[in-house]
């Protein structure tokens, strides 16, 4: 399945860090004060069914169950009061991220950026409460992360409203919310699924 159900070809890939409770608990973190934000590259998109590919440079990669929003329209400095009417609507996304190399560079952008490095899928799903969906990932079946929205550090209100403040959001602009607690390794042959309710199942497989 490709990523025909993306209505515009994004130009960005935003993405939040720490912003479940239960996830800044989990790492032993304090609750940030403002949104953490990094990006991941065009080139890392796939969409359900395919292949994420394993680096050689990378001997533990993992799995981060995430709601993405996508954008309707161009917005810059909106108030959160005005984010909602911007949306085209909600999808699962999985941050893939090559953890080892994450805590060796101490900084994010190469352990997020590997080519299939974030799967998105498989609908757009619009009028539902994206602070208030259950978010679950299966590894092999086996459930890994099992939480909610409304544990949001940030609400998807304030976190369009805060990244339009730094940057234009054009259409179809993917924004990834960030991961709740259970974060774990694949390896090579598994099967990932996000699972968000309301949305569906992005389910993967590890080459």
């Amino acid at each position: 399945m490709s990523l025909s159900f993306l209505k515009h070809p994004p130009t960005k890939i935003v993405c939040v860090g720490l912003n479940y409770h239960c996830h800044a608990k989990e790492l032993g973190m304090n609750t940030p004060h403002h949104p953490i934000l990094f990006m991941k590259p065009l080139t890392s998109l796939i969409g359900p069914e395919e292949k994420i590919i394993y680096p050689k440079m990378s001997k533990r990669v993992d799995y981060e169950a995430e709601l993405a929003v996508i954008i309707k329209d161009k917005i810059k400095n909106i108030q959160k009061s005005e984010v909602m009417k911007h949306i085209e609507g909600f999808t699962c996304l999985n941050d893939v991220t090559a953890r080892d190399l994450q805590k060796l560079d101490q900084q994010w952008t190469r352990a997020k950026s590997f080519d299939t490095f974030c799967p998105i899928g498989p609908k757009i799903v619009k009028n539902i409460n994206p602070n208030k969906l259950k978010i679950q990932s299966f590894l092999n079946n086996k459930l890994k992360q099992d939480s909610k929205t409304s544990n949001f550090i940030f609400k998807v209100e304030e976190l369009i409203s805060f990244i339009s403040k730094v940057m234009t959001l054009n259409p179809g602009d993917i924004i990834a919310t960030g991961t709740p607690k259970g974060i774990g390794p694949m390896k090579k042959g598994d099967k990932i699924e996000i699972k968000i309710e309301g949305i569906g199942t992005l389910r993967n497989y590890v080459k």
